[in-house]
């Protein structure tokens, strides 16, 4: 703050940094500190929060080329614009943004967000397999159980089989957790099967058959002839989500094989691929919206269409749109899942802030801050004589003038003419 600063006023500056790929904004005040953090790598340009800033100081940059690889900020704020209101950072749909405060300003509860989540239901075991196949790597297992060489070390020379139903394996990959005799085999997952493993092996140099395994499997898909050594322990385990990763594409529950994943994402609404410009696509050179989508549905179908979406995955963000050249999709959306709005003075515009990422119509607040003064009538005008001046009698002025000069110099004559006697008049006059 400045020194000028008086302490019954609020001053306020403002100042930007940048650390890596985050630009820091800050708000400093006598009263307070914001700090807006922006991660324009995390940013997918969705522009959603271009539309809501209630000030105009956020711009979206150039999605087309910035989607095919130019390293460039999706979205650009004019600092001087800004007011820190957080309507950027609590609407984000991927935590691009982050508004972080302190000091005398209203609570986080006080302004609304998505009202959206991720939650595993009582029926999760837990197993591996959303972890494994989350694409934004937002979920994470703790398993808790003890590994079967706790319970039977390994017994070199044991014989027996073993023997794997790949019809009832759904590759939880709760065997390989519990046991290094088994190996599961990754492959790229695509929309079209999210599954991020194609292979369950067995290693029998470091099997023992000691039927742990089998009792463990929960699709009874392991089979195995041997001596049984030990008890089988229970699954247990600790499941978190990463919240400021999860996009909430549904990854996670496309693959549970339990339906244990309760999902409510940000919108509703419907992507729709543009008929007449499909044909235009040229996904092998283009690949934008695959680039920017943080649901990761599209893909290049083997047959027929050139390009093609698995729409349960979408969150209607809008980033493709913005990405792609030749207007090949459109995205509606038909509802905002968000809290409640208290009741503030602030509340009209989180309100039409929440409508407008439906109707796409933004109503923005008179920020002009100016006064407008009646205008004032044009005055006649009065022309103004000016008066004639005689040559010769501003000459005999002037000898007059050079005449005196002299007279006011002597103190005792000023004196005199000063005091107005007759003296010093007929003097002066010359008369």
């Amino acid at each position: 703050m400045t020194d000028e600063c008086r302490e019954d006023s609020l001053c306020v500056d403002k100042d930007m940094d940048i650390e890596g790929s985050h630009f820091i904004y800050r708000q400093i005040s006598n009263k307070s500190v914001r700090q807006l953090d922006y991660d324009y790598k995390r940013c997918v340009g969705c522009g959603i929060c271009v539309g809501l800033c209630p000030t105009k100081a956020l711009e979206l940059g150039p999605m087309k080329e910035i989607s095919t690889g130019l390293d460039a900020p999706p979205v650009m704020m004019d600092l001087e614009k800004c007011t820190f209101c957080s309507m950027c950072a609590n609407f984000c749909p991927v935590h691009a943004f982050k508004m972080s405060s302190e000091g005398e300003l209203p609570k986080k509860e006080e302004f609304p967000g998505y009202d959206s989540y991720v939650l595993m239901n009582e029926k999760c075991l837990p197993c591996g397999l959303c972890r494994a196949a989350c694409p934004e790597d937002a979920i994470d297992v703790q398993f808790t159980f003890p590994k079967k060489e706790q319970i039977a070390p390994f017994n070199k020379g044991a014989e027996g089989e073993i023997e794997i139903d790949t019809q009832k394996c759904n590759f939880c990959g709760l065997c390989a957790q519990f046991c290094e005799a088994f190996l599961l085999v990754e492959k790229e997952a695509t929309p079209t099967d999210p599954r991020p493993f194609e292979l369950l092996l067995v290693d029998e140099d470091k099997c023992d058959y000691c039927v742990l395994c089998q009792d463990l499997c929960p699709e009874d898909a392991i089979k195995v002839k041997g001596e049984k050594r030990g008890e089988a322990p229970e699954i247990e385990g600790i499941l978190t989500v990463d919240e400021e990763k999860c996009t909430r594409c549904t990854w996670c529950q496309a693959v549970c094989p339990y339906d244990a994943v309760d999902i409510k994402k940000q919108f509703e609404g419907e992507l729709v691929l543009v008929e007449a410009n499909v044909d235009k696509c040229d996904p092998q050179g283009c690949h934008g919206c695959f680039n920017v989508c943080p649901s990761h549905l599209w893909y290049v179908p083997e047959k027929g269409a050139k390009i093609a979406i698995k729409e349960d995955y979408c969150t209607y963000c809008g980033a493709c749109v913005n990405a792609c050249p030749k207007d090949v999709m459109k995205v509606l959306r038909t509802k905002v899942h968000h809290t409640d709005i208290p009741d503030s003075p602030w509340a009209g515009q989180w309100k039409d802030a929440v409508d407008s990422m439906i109707t796409g119509t933004r109503h923005f607040p008179d920020t002009s801050r100016t006064l407008e003064v009646a205008k004032e009538e044009q005055r006649e005008t009065v022309e103004v004589e000016l008066p004639q001046i005689d040559g010769k009698l501003l000459k005999l002025a002037r000898e007059r003038i050079e005449k005196a000069k002299p007279l006011l110099s002597n103190v005792k004559k000023r004196k005199s003419l000063e005091g107005g006697g007759p003296e010093g008049t007929n003097e002066i006059t010359g008369d």
